[in-house]
């Protein structure tokens, strides 16, 4: 079988729309790469600064369960910021330290407490009057009388 008709090339016109289009796709491509980048003096996509660590933990009252729950540290390229972090565990530390001294200091007087409570016997059903006699203490026989009196 024999070809009926020869390949035709391309003809000049189709030629000019293919570098038309391509130019015009390198054009807009540079427009946007520029804009995003920033070129040409207008400001698209400003640098934003760093976020910084506002310390969300009280100043005025002890540190408490939801302000631990509420912190929010800033994020950094590659994790958190150290310095902030580390201000935040050295607060919390400080605050545990304080309620550790605080409870220890509670407990040491309540064991005095307790201590005092047992050297002292105290019997529950004992009238406010009653008192059991001492070895110190004189047997009379009631109020006003004395031994002599009882001879």
């Amino acid at each position: 079988m024999a070809r009926s008709e020869p390949d035709e090339v391309s003809a000049p016109g189709e030629m000019r729309v293919f570098w038309f289009l391509l130019l015009t796709m390198v054009v807009v491509v540079t427009a946007v790469t520029l804009a995003v980048v920033g070129g040409g003096g207008s400001a698209v996509l400003r640098d934003v600064p760093p976020e910084r660590f506002i310390d969300p933990l009280p100043a005025t009252r002890p540190v408490g369960r939801a302000d631990v729950e509420a912190l929010r540290l800033p994020m950094a390229p590659r994790g958190y910021r150290m310095a902030d972090v580390d201000e935040a565990l050295s607060r919390l530390g400080a605050e545990l330290a304080e309620r550790d001294a605080r409870i220890a200091e509670l407990e040491s007087s309540l064991a005095g407490a307790q201590a005092a409570a047992l050297t002292k016997s105290t019997d529950l059903f004992e009238q406010p009057g009653d008192r059991p006699a001492g070895p110190g203490d004189q047997q009379t026989g009631g109020p006003g009388r004395t031994e002599e009196d009882g001879r």
